[in-house]
């Protein structure tokens, strides 16, 4: 399955959970992100022709990431850019996530271990703005 987390008509994110499979090669992010987020699937035999990556400037604003959860779960946390609390979702291993816009906070549930890709080169403290995470007496449920 793959989901598809907003706040609105902005995507924050993309999941792919360990348990989707689908046929050929499926770009799930669109055209302009600066990180792009395919899943493949090919029968045994399949060939990908070789190649070499030419080089293209690409103009990159906004730093996207992509965790690979190896090992564990973890609770992920989604702000809009304004620091406001959204929604959270959890992970478990063998999920993947794009994250596209936002804010996000993360708690590991058990032992975790995951791997990241993003731009580069890192640009440190000026990569990111930290800020204080939501805390269960500040999330306000609405009752129906």
């Amino acid at each position: 399955m793959i989901n598809i987390i907003k706040n609105g008509s902005t995507v924050m994110a993309y999941i792919i959970t360990k348990n989707h499979t689908e046929s050929g090669t499926n770009f799930i992010t669109p055209n302009d992100f600066s990180q792009q987020l395919a899943y493949m699937g090919h029968k045994k035999g399949h060939k990908i022709v070789p190649h070499i990556h030419n080089p293209v400037h690409r103009d990159v604003k906004m730093t996207l990431e992509v965790l690979f959860i190896k090992k564990g779960s973890v609770k992920i946390d989604f702000y809009d850019d304004n620091r406001n609390f959204l929604q959270n979702q959890t992970l478990y291993q063998g999920d993947t996530i794009l994250l596209a816009s936002g804010g996000h906070g993360f708690e590991a549930l058990e032992d975790l271990e995951m791997i990241e890709v993003k731009q580069g080169p890192y640009a440190g403290d000026a990569d990111k703005t930290r800020f204080d995470p939501v805390t269960k007496n500040d999330i306000k449920l609405e009752k129906h």
